[in-house]
Order: C-alpha cells, then structure tokens, then sequence
C-alpha cells in the first residue's frame, strides 16, 4: 500500500455529556485537514465481556469500579468497531490529551500493519523497561521504543486490525483495568510499542475514571491465599517471559 493510501480513523473516547471536556478538545487547535469524532464513552459492561468480582479481587487486588468497567467496554467496542470497518487502523484518543497535530498527520499517513507496528502508544503514563527499536521514527530525533511491564495509561494509541483481532482473542474475560490488560504484550503476543519523547500529553483534569480506585481495600478472608498464588505467578510469568531481554535505553 503507498504511502497516503492507508486508511486511518481517529475516534475520541469521551462521556455523552461532557460538554466542557468535549468543548476544551474541539478547541484545541485540531487543524482541518485531520478528521475525527467522538466515541460515546460506555457507562456499563459490554455485553460481550464477562466480569467476576472474584476474579478480580484474586487477580488485582479490588473489584474494579463502574467507571473501570465502562473504559474497558468502550476500548472493546473500538476494537470490535475496527474489525468491520473499512478503515485499516484507528488512532484512539481520549479527550483530555494535548496533541502535537503536526506529529500525528504523519504517524496516521503511515502503514503501520505494512511494517509490523499492530500498536503504538503516544503516551503512557508510567516508567518502564524499554528498548530503542528505531531512531528518527516519523521525525527526527523522535524514536519507536518497545516497553517491558507496566507503563499504564490509554490517552493514545494507534491500533491495526490485526492487533484489534489480537488484544479481542483475550479480553473477554475481565479481570484488571484495560490498559493493564493491554500492557501484558507477554501474554497477548503483542508488542507493546510507543512514541518517545510523546507526541500527546494528558491535561490535568480529573479522571472520568473516577478516583475510587486509588482507595485502599481489604480483600475478604476466603481469597487471599488466592490471591497471594495469583500475584506470585504473575511476578514470575512477567520475570520469565517478558523483563530479561529488556534494559533501559531512552
């Protein structure tokens, strides 16, 4: 496929009446020539997701919460969206980025299936292992890095169809937050790519997640040797399959 021919949609993930955060976005300097629109945020489950507050509880630590649950469903239903749509990737955002637009008319010009790249975050939130894949990606003194672990956040990515396909053969279970699910490349396959130095930021807004997460939580009697098993054979699975080969690079 020529460069320019690959078809590309981006969808902003927002809450139906978030007028303000919706308002702050459409004026931020979006430049015409890039077309996107809102994505109804989810406010409950999707129907095709499984959730057990059990298996939460011995997988993270907590149930997960409402607005949890719904960000799970609309990053699914993007998924799902893209597997019969006629576009060939999507850039996913949510609507308290800042976005260098510059940056982006070029990264959404690109086949990134052609070239192997499923998925390509713009911005995470956490520090992780990486490693340097290629300099001067996009533009120069920019670089394509692949992270090892947990970084966290989905403010922006890029998403194939074959990396949709890929993160849908194993969400349907929930049992974390999504983009803890995401950042598990060494149980899904894919690599878990980004942007550095980040072509988005998020804006200090409060969550549409909420803050109930962050609270503390006293896992019932009847699961903690559970969940004690649990989170040591994760340790392990992330020590074995995914950390060794991985060093700091940036």
């Amino acid at each position: 496929m020529a460069r320019g021919s690959v078809r590309t949609k981006i969808f902003v993930v927002s809450m139906r009446n978030a007028a303000e955060r919706r308002r702050i976005f459409i004026d931020s300097a979006i430049p015409d020539a890039i077309s996107w629109k809102f994505f109804d945020a989810h406010e409950m489950l999707h129907p095709d997701l499984h959730y057990d507050e059990d298996r939460a509880i011995v997988t993270k630590g907590r149930p997960l919460t409402k607005g949890e649950l719904g960000c799970y469903s609309s990053h699914y239903a993007l998924w799902k969206q893209l597997i019969n749509d006629d576009a060939d990737q999507y850039l996913i955002l949510e609507d308290d980025i800042l976005a260098d637009w510059s940056f982006v008319r070029q990264l959404i010009a690109e086949d990134h299936a052609e070239a192997g790249r499923d998925y390509i975050r713009l911005y995470y939130k956490k520090p992780a292992p990486a490693r340097i894949l290629q300099k001067d990606f996009i533009c120069r003194a920019t670089r394509l890095i692949e992270i090892s672990g947990y970084c966290f956040g989905t403010q922006a990515y890029l998403l194939t169809k074959n990396g949709a396909n890929r993160f849908l053969a194993h969400a349907g279970d929930v049992t974390r937050p999504i983009d803890d699910q995401m950042d598990r490349s060494w149980i899904h396959g894919i690599p878990n790519l980004a942007v550095f130095p980040f072509p988005v930021l998020e804006r200090s807004v409060p969550s549409a997640i909420g803050t109930g997460r962050f609270k503390s939580y006293e896992i019932p009697q009847r699961l903690k040797l559970k969940r004690f098993v649990s989170r040591n054979r994760q340790r392990a699975g992330y020590q074995i399959l995914g950390r060794r080969r991985f060093r700091f690079q940036l």
